[in-house]
């Protein structure tokens, strides 16, 4: 077994389970590609065994974003779905989008067109994995949810042959406990990847397979998000807010985003470009900041915070494309990266991707002998996923070369008058972990003290996700190198992992007398974000999954 995961035993026979189509997560992708599968297999009057695995405790218990929600491939996949209870209840009524400086807002009297919404929905996209579960299950599929995808299987002529799932039930070292369950081996004739930004399964086959030759380094974001019901008085249902500037600097990309659901909810989330280069930045304290300007303070008085996360996106846009497959397996929704970054969605363009997938798959498993990669890829550029993402390219290293002011200035000349058709394509030159400067020539950041009101600390908001990981399990975040975290991190950084996690997994401690530094790993506060594997300078830290069911249990979000 692969030692990169510790939550398998060595020499352990496992229970095989032959499936045609395995899908890995249970987002909108892979939900939409198993809901497809079944749908051709039910016009052609076909048997299609398709399963999906899910390491959340129920489907949507790790699924976080903003959301507004593009309903144009849903309409394609489920027509009716409004008739079936779709939980797409809240319409855009309108867009704002305001420059923030410290003190002031100023709303811009243009709205970019990539940020309009008319049509759109705000939703909770956890709800809306939950009903395509049950539109999954009903047409036919399984769905399981609390099983963690741990190893890539392989046959022998090296092609992917399905996953097995983690053991249960193992101590810290590793060892069966006395409630040790092995996992099971599911093998495939085809697997799709659907683990969103930053897979660890994914992350294997693009290096095994080297799908990234070729194309530029992936970029990403941390998003942090908190849900809140505010004053009735205060509320506008519908109501869509974009913000830019204040807290961050010129030079760091990211900003903001109020949502108005209903019943008094709001969803309120900053996001922070993780290419950012001062290590005494900390993506949850400006998030906290972000709370205390006077044109978002005074909509969160008088309210009550409800839940919290923080999750990792994928921003590198149609040039950080991999190649979308391997033999036996493709990559869908945001294993790949189907983001579009200046619209800020992506959930539209994980169900129709899941969709081609799906049709790929379907044709090469039932004896059509095309070659599903080849089909897929086909299939995403002849599709409008492709021409979303080829407008939308030159926007993100935008904002890497030329920082916020001359970000939006060139964004304003690509997108209202070459409409994403410039002649050129800006690529990305680094790899987030690449971008931190040493920690005596960057400037420190005083953040304020939580208040506890608007603003809170770590440990609190972590406790309001429902994090729980067994204790007794071994810790699924993995150093490769003891040593890096002082000796290179701590001494040239100030161990920026304290601060870029938003859950308070890391933390440097000492002796009484100050000497003595060392990592502590507070594993079990981790809420699934993938900022560590992500931005760690020197790739140190390998996230793989804990035991299946453990993580975050977002109820709304």
């Amino acid at each position: 077994m692969d030692p990169r995961h510790p939550n398998h035993q060595q020499d352990v026979e496992r229970e095989p389970m032959e499936v045609d189509v395995l899908i890995v997560g249970g987002g909108p992708a892979g939900l939409s590609a198993a809901i497809r599968l079944r749908q051709l297999a039910e016009e052609r009057g076909e048997d299609l065994a398709v399963v999906v695995i899910e390491k959340g405790s129920e489907v949507g218990a790790h699924i976080l974003s903003g959301a507004v929600m593009d309903p144009k491939a849903i309409n394609e996949l489920i027509p009716d779905w409004q008739d079936k209870g779709a939980p797409l209840n809240t319409p855009v009524t309108r867009d704002e989008f305001l420059f923030l400086t410290e003190k002031k807002a100023y709303k811009s009297p243009i709205l970019p067109p990539q940020m309009k919404n008319h049509g759109n929905y705000i939703v909770s996209l956890g709800n809306v994995c939950r009903w395509l579960a049950e539109q999954a299950e009903a047409a036919g599929a399984e769905v399981y949810s609390g099983f963690a995808g741990a190893q890539v299987l392989y046959n022998e002529d090296g092609s992917v042959a399905g996953v097995a799932t983690g053991d249960m039930g193992l101590d810290e070292e590793g060892k069966p406990g006395p409630n040790y369950e092995p996992g099971v081996e599911l093998r495939a004739k085809m697997t799709l990847f659907g683990e969103g930004c930053r897979g660890s399964l994914t992350k294997e086959v693009l290096d095994r397979f080297d799908l990234c030759e070729g194309r530029d380094p992936q970029t990403y974001g941390i998003g942090v998000k908190e849900l809140w019901e505010v004053d009735p008085s205060k509320h506008e249902q519908g109501k869509v807010v974009h913000t830019a500037g204040w807290p961050l600097d010129n030079d760091t990309y990211g900003g903001s985003f109020i949502y108005h659901l209903e019943d008094n909810q709001v969803a309120i989330g900053f996001i922070v470009g993780l290419d950012y280069k001062n290590p005494h930045l900390s993506p949850f304290d400006e998030m906290q900041r972000h709370k205390l300007h006077p044109a978002v303070k005074p909509l969160l008085e008088g309210g009550r915070r409800i839940s919290y996360g923080a999750r990792a996106l994928v921003e590198g846009g149609v040039q950080s494309l991999p190649k979308l497959g391997a033999p036996g397996a493709l990559l869908i929704g945001d294993s790949a990266g189907f983001l579009n970054v200046p619209r800020i969605k992506g959930s539209h363009n994980a169900i129709k991707t899941g969709m081609l997938a799906a049709e790929a798959t379907y044709d090469a498993v039932t004896g059509g002998g095309n070659d599903a990669t080849q089909a897929y890829e086909s299939a995403v550029r002849n599709s409008w996923v492709w021409d979303e993402l080829q407008r939308a390219r030159n926007v993100r290293p935008a904002f890497a070369r030329w920082g916020l002011i001359g970000g939006t200035l060139y964004t304003g000349i690509d997108t209202v008058v070459l409409r994403g058709k410039a002649p050129w394509t800006l690529h990305h030159k680094h790899a987030d972990n690449e971008t931190l400067i040493p920690k005596d020539k960057a400037k420190k950041i005083e953040y304020p003290k939580p208040d506890g009101q608007i603003t809170f600390d770590k440990l609190s908001s972590v406790f309001l996700s429902s994090t729980n990981h067994e204790e007794k399990q071994p810790v699924h975040l993995r150093l490769k190198e003891e040593s890096i975290p002082v000796d290179h991190n701590l001494e040239l950084y100030d161990a920026p992992e304290q601060r870029y996690c938003p859950a308070g997994v890391y933390e440097i401690v000492r002796d009484d007398d100050g000497s003595n530094p060392r990592l502590q790993i507070n594993a079990q506060n981790c809420v699934h974000c993938k900022t560590c594997d992500i931005k760690d300078p020197k790739q140190n830290i390998n996230w793989v999954v804990p035991e299946g069911g453990g993580g975050p249990n977002y109820p709304n979000m």
